[in-house]
């Protein structure tokens, strides 16, 4: 697919000019690109790729739908191949994005009926930025789990009545301990769709709690990141 962009000027539409490196920690920032120049869903991820490398990373979207950016949170692997490289990029440099792809999205069919609680560990509140963003009336829960108060990724941009910090090794969240130990101490009512993304042992130990307080699998979204 590509863009006319003069007679004599052809750009190929997957490629973005990088706007920001917005630096969040030592090791988490957000990518910033122009707007998305394709439609997707909140709760989508793309494939990003450096031009003449040969390798990518899927990452979920960060920005809402109609953003004024296309943007993704990434957490700098440590020893890692690819998400060094993103973070040491800079305004004007080129990255590759194909997609959107997944399924990952509200619950269309109880939107404005049930109440929708977001669970993540780490970066995995990525997809569920989008979709407080995408859709700022949604009645939701925003339930975080990291290991210090550092990683609660722009927390601000949530109401601070629906945002809940769990932190397993600091004392600055709403929760000391895990977000699984809390999820424990939770009752919900029975008009709620969970959405769970983060780490499989987390998804996982997650589910099995919700289902201990009598949700099945039909009220449980997930994406799983590793």
């Amino acid at each position: 697919m590509t863009i006319d962009m003069k007679p004599d000027v052809r750009i190929d539409a997957n490629y973005y000019k990088v706007v920001q490196i917005r630096q969040l920690t030592e090791h988490a920032f957000v990518l910033s690109l122009p707007a998305s120049r394709f439609k997707f869903v909140a709760g989508q991820h793309v494939s990003v790729s450096i031009p003449g490398d040969y390798q990518s990373r899927e990452y979920s979207i960060y920005s809402a739908e109609e953003g004024e950016n296309l943007e993704i949170l990434v957490k700098e692997v440590d020893g890692g191949y690819f998400s060094p490289k993103l973070k040491h990029l800079k305004a004007g440099d080129m990255v590759e994005v194909h997609g959107p792809f997944g399924k990952f999205g509200i619950d269309e069919k109880n939107t404005d009926t049930n109440k929708h609680v977001f669970i993540a560990s780490g970066t995995g509140i990525a997809p569920f930025h989008s979709m407080i963003k995408s859709r700022p009336d949604l009645n939701y829960e925003l339930i975080h789990g990291v290991r210090t108060s550092e990683e609660a990724y722009e927390r601000h941009e949530y109401d601070e009545s629906k945002y809940i910090l769990c932190t397993s090794r600091d004392e600055a969240g709403h929760f000391k301990g895990r977000l699984t130990n809390y999820l424990k101490t939770r009752d919900f009512d029975k008009n709620t769709s969970f959405y769970l993304c983060g780490n499989s042992d987390m998804i996982f130990d997650s589910m099995e709690i919700l289902r201990s307080k009598g949700f099945g699998r039909e009220n449980i979204n997930v994406e799983v990141y590793f």
